[in-house]
């Protein structure tokens, strides 16, 4: 008889962390790896947040908080979300876990029964599908189409609603595509949503901040009637550059809020005192950075995207947001390159030219990989070379 519990046997590793432990193996060994893998921003911490951590620690801001955020923080975030997208909510409907993926675990860990179907747009974020299972719920898989831009159409949307959707994920911008609904999609998406009252919707809005070319950012909880059945989750990760700090957040339905704070209670408790200090002045302080680096985000993201169109055998979308491409290698696969698989690609990728990419399987799409250009373009531009070559002599 195993140890190991079989929920947790129904769930994989994390395939991006995979690819990422991996490239550091190969760095430690001497290899010349450029990283591609990772959704994390290469900017520090700015200043002044880091400040506000020090300052905290000075005060001795040390100790134990309220187990799902400061009183401070969860009027920062109140006022993010009237600021920023028109919506008011109470500080009881707010939650602050240590990190996004804890607030997408405690509210599917609190809210999931067994049997419970969730859908997924697919390409999805790798954690999606796995948090589900452990919380005994079932992923329902919506594939979505290069075609539609890698998005939810509402005609396929309508045919994956069942009585048993308990909730359904929308994460714009998207990881691993960058794909963003509109304004308009959202609200066609939200008219389908409307005759199932007793479907919630978790909106994923990490990337928020990240969005290129004039796109004007809308999240699903703006529409009214849909506000009492959808949570919102954000963090500071990756737009202030704090993956370390391990701040997310939520914003949601008071009895679902108070039910994730109750699963947090017996987990990690409250998020650590310093970063919540550190996650107050980034929502509060100045937010001039954020452009200034949404610039920098664009311009690699137009160098990555023109590079590898112009590898025979790739194409490639143009995305409205977030830090990652989403290109196509299906032409590449197959009899002539002896590569079966986009899995195969990347290993061979890694293997050979020494570049970590994330096959597209692992975001449930065959034939893709996702690249994260959250580098310097001095390894965008190694890197781009060294995919080039590596397909011009795949034979």
């Amino acid at each position: 008889m195993s140890i190991v519990s079989n929920s947790l046997k129904r769930i994989k590793p994390s395939p991006t962390i995979a690819v990422t432990s991996k490239a550091r193996e190969m760095r430690a060994a001497g290899k010349d790896v450029i990283g591609l893998g990772a959704g994390e921003p290469d900017f520090d911490t700015p200043d002044n947040i880091k400040e506000a951590a020090i300052e905290a620690i000075r005060k001795g801001d040390t100790k134990y908080t309220a187990v799902d955020g400061t009183p401070a923080l969860k009027k920062a975030i109140q006022d993010k979300f009237n600021r920023e997208n028109n919506l008011k909510y109470n500080t009881d409907e707010i939650s602050v876990g240590t990190g996004g993926k804890q607030v997408l675990y405690n509210a599917f860990m609190a809210t999931i029964n067994k049997g419970d179907e969730v859908l997924i747009p697919a390409p999805y974020w790798v954690s999606y599908p796995d948090i589900i299972l452990l919380a005994g719920g079932k992923p329902k898989i919506v594939k979505c189409e290069e075609k539609d831009n890698f998005k939810l159409t509402p005609k396929k949307l309508k045919k994956a609603m069942s009585k048993k959707t308990k909730w359904i994920i929308l994460n714009s911008p998207s990881n691993p595509t960058g794909s963003a609904y509109t304004k308009d999609e959202i609200i066609s998406l939200s008219k389908i949503l409307l005759k199932y009252n007793k479907t919630y919707i978790l909106s994923d809005d990490i990337y928020e901040h990240i969005i290129y070319d004039n796109f004007k950012f809308f999240t699903i909880a703006q529409i009214d009637k849909l506000k009492k059945r959808t949570l919102t989750m954000n963090g500071v990760s990756k737009s202030y550059s704090m993956t370390g700090w391990r701040i997310g957040y939520a914003a949601g339905p008071k009895e679902i809020i108070k039910a994730m704070a109750k699963i947090q209670s017996q987990s990690t408790s409250n998020p650590t005192s310093i970063s919540q200090a550190a996650a107050v002045e980034a929502l509060n302080g100045t937010q001039e950075f954020i452009k200034k680096r949404s610039d920098s985000f664009k311009e690699r993201r137009d160098f990555v995207v023109d590079s590898l169109n112009n590898i025979k055998g790739i194409n490639c979308l143009k995305p409205e947001g977030a830090f990652y491409v989403f290109p196509s290698c299906k032409k590449l696969l197959g009899k002539k390159t002896k590569l079966k698989t986009d899995k195969d690609f990347v290993e061979k990728l890694l293997e050979q030219s020494e570049v970590a990419v994330v096959q597209g399987s692992a975001f449930g799409l065959d034939g893709y990989f996702r690249i994260s250009y959250a580098t310097s373009m001095e390894n965008l531009k190694k890197a781009m070379g060294r995919i080039k070559s590596f397909c011009e002599n795949l034979s």
